[in-house]
């Protein structure tokens, strides 16, 4: 999946983490919901303004994060 749509970095937001679509809600708060238990249908209910593409972008981003810090 590309991401680099989706997920989103401004200065001044949420001290630059990386967002979704420069809303406030960040890639690691979705992540977290997901490492509580939270399922992807409970969380676009809880936060209807994501989609299902917006969690899987969450994903794909950390995934790509990780494989870069075992190469560095």
């Amino acid at each position: 999946m590309n991401y680099k749509n989706i997920i989103t970095f401004e200065v001044g937001k949420r001290s630059g983490k990386p967002c979704i679509r420069h809303m406030r809600i960040t890639v690691y708060d979705v992540l977290d919901y997901l490492a509580s238990g939270m399922t992807i249908d409970k969380i676009l209910e809880d936060f209807p303004e994501l989609t299902k593409e917006d969690i899987l972008a969450c994903l794909s981003y950390a995934a790509d994060r990780e494989r870069k810090s075992l190469t560095q």
